[in-house]
């Protein structure tokens, strides 16, 4: 579409031959998620003034990560397993969420063995992302108490 739109088409094919080929080859079509790199630069510039700035963008950027890979390391494993649960990514994906939240709803489980170790580390990881962003928000109201304790 953005060839179509350009006013000088030959210079955007030459200028973007990269993100042609990415769209025409359909084996390619994930790497177009490098361009978040890009957006994690930027997210790291702008919060990397304070401690608690970068630990935010670093737990949120764990978080996705856990979340992806943990869905589709369970969608890899249980998906044809008998009496298996989790067989679309949307399936995986949402056991992962609940899991790492904690929240752990149970219409979603691992069947396999392999797929249990997998949701064992899963809890293990949200467990610690959970106890980061309570770490962080425990540090914000101490200093907050502090501070509000000096002005008087």
């Amino acid at each position: 579409m953005r060839v179509v739109l350009s006013e000088d088409r030959r210079g955007f094919i030459r200028g973007h031959i990269r993100d042609l080929v990415v769209v025409v080859v359909p084996i390619l079509r994930p790497l177009r998620l490098l361009r978040l790199i890009t957006m994690l630069h930027t997210l790291n510039r702008y919060g990397a003034s304070t401690v608690r700035g970068r630990v935010g963008i670093y737990v949120a950027g764990g978080s996705g990560l856990i979340i992806f890979i943990g869905a589709l390391s369970m969608l890899d494993h249980e998906r044809g397993a008998e009496g298996a649960n989790i067989e679309t990514f949307g399936d995986a994906l949402w056991w992962a969420m609940t899991t790492v939240t904690t929240v752990g709803y149970g219409d979603r489980y691992p069947v396999t063995t392999t797929g249990r170790f997998i949701g064992a580390a899963v809890m293990i990881a949200g467990i610690a992302v959970l106890g980061t962003v309570t770490a962080s928000i425990a540090t914000w109201l101490i200093e907050r108490v502090r501070a509000e304790a000096a002005i008087r």
